[in-house]
């Protein structure tokens, strides 16, 4: 299993994935694990390191260097025994065993704007690699499945397997700390990513303005950092129009804050154009807090009935739902949204992954050939 995203400045879902996937394999019986990365000078962070019991290959090849080989030349082959080699992310290592590779999304083709030539460069080439040499791959969600499909994959060897969700517990004083420091006095509507085009931040700021004014007491809290060249203008716009003191944009928050945040929410609202899969819906799901999210997408794929739907761009129906989700039906959904959050376990992904290793494994005489 490739474990280099735990090294990245910001492992991000791609990191969680791989901590967290590794960790309820190790907790089977019928997995050995081995961690493969590039070389460094220490550990990850210890908030991303990998678990106990895991063993590591390091590559003599730094980062950088050790991406380029595996994409470009397709070296080195380095996996020795392994009966199956599993990238995590689209750095996918030679062909050495039956090969698994989890496909968490295809931004680089729904949105080429946003990657250097040299990144899309990358991913069309790993694309390539997967199409050609993949045994396996795991699409995070029927949504994922679809553009995989649609990029040219063999079907016949798609599998979806969904993330778990893990949350801490977040107890009442860890709440009223995080409040006292950001000055959060009142109820407040929450979302968290990254601000970028597909998070449709701008249309989650006209539907607060609109529900705002049927719910006066309600405020908003933005959790993240800005994309890639700060704040689109469309977003500074619309902050501009909304009172200063109703919204409060925390920035990128440690793991206890984000989940502090979560759990004293009244609700979240995730109305992004599309995702892979959409982690901050289970996590807001898993602290019971009433979830508003995106007809058509994998969010909607991943909550079910548990969560008020709307189109991304209809204002005036995601205003509807966030009236609904912080006012009448907030103890029907916040129950809800437990309830359903509970039954996607790492455990459940580890078993679902674990046999479609099996299935790669035998079909090491049969698979694509390793070219």
């Amino acid at each position: 299993m490739t474990t280099e995203q735990l090294w990245q400045p910001t492992p991000g879902g791609s990191g969680t994935y791989v901590r967290e996937l590794a960790a309820a394999l190790l907790r089977r019986d019928d997995i050995a694990l081995t961690g493969l990365h590039a070389r460094h000078a220490g550990p990850p962070d210890p908030s991303w390191s990998v678990p106990d019991g895991m063993g590591q290959i390091a590559s003599r090849l730094p980062r950088q260097a050790l991406y380029e080989t595996w994409n470009r030349w397709r070296l080195p082959r380095s996996a020795g025994a392994a009966d199956v080699v599993h990238a995590t992310t689209w750095a996918v290592p030679p062909r050495s065993a039956p090969l698994v590779v989890t496909v968490h999304d295809l931004a680089f083709l729904r949105s080429p704007e946003h990657f250097t030539r040299r990144g899309a460069a990358f991913f069309t080439r790993a694309l390539d690699v997967v199409r050609a040499q993949a045994t396996r791959v795991l699409a995070v969600s029927g949504t994922t499945r679809d553009d995989c499909v649609a990029a040219g994959i063999d079907p016949t060897r798609i599998r979806v397997v969904p993330h778990g969700v893990r949350v801490p517990a977040v107890t009442g004083p860890d709440g009223l700390e995080l409040r006292r420091r950001f000055g959060l006095t009142r109820p407040y509507l929450l979302w968290c990513g990254t601000v970028e085009p597909r998070k449709n931040v701008p249309g989650l700021l006209r539907a607060y303005a609109e529900a705002a004014r049927r719910m006066p007491d309600l405020d908003l809290v933005l959790v993240g950092p800005d994309g890639w060249s700060g704040a689109p203008e469309e977003v500074t716009r619309a902050l501009a129009a909304l009172p200063a003191d109703r919204v409060h944009r925390l920035g990128a928050l440690s793991w206890a804050d984000l989940h502090a945040a979560y759990a004293q929410a009244r609700a979240f609202c995730y109305p992004s154009l599309w995702e892979g899969f959409g982690m901050p819906v289970l996590e807001a799901m898993s602290h019971g807090v009433p979830v508003v999210t995106s007809t058509g997408t994998s969010m909607a794929e991943v909550a079910g009935d548990a969560a008020l739907l709307a189109p991304a761009t209809d204002v005036d129906a995601l205003a509807d739902a966030l009236v609904q989700a912080t006012g009448d039906r907030h103890d029907e959904l916040a129950a809800a949204a437990r309830e359903h959050a509970a039954g996607y376990t790492w455990d459940r992904c580890a078993a679902a992954t674990a046999e479609v290793y099996r299935e790669a494994a035998a079909e090491v005489d049969r698979g694509p050939a390793g070219r």
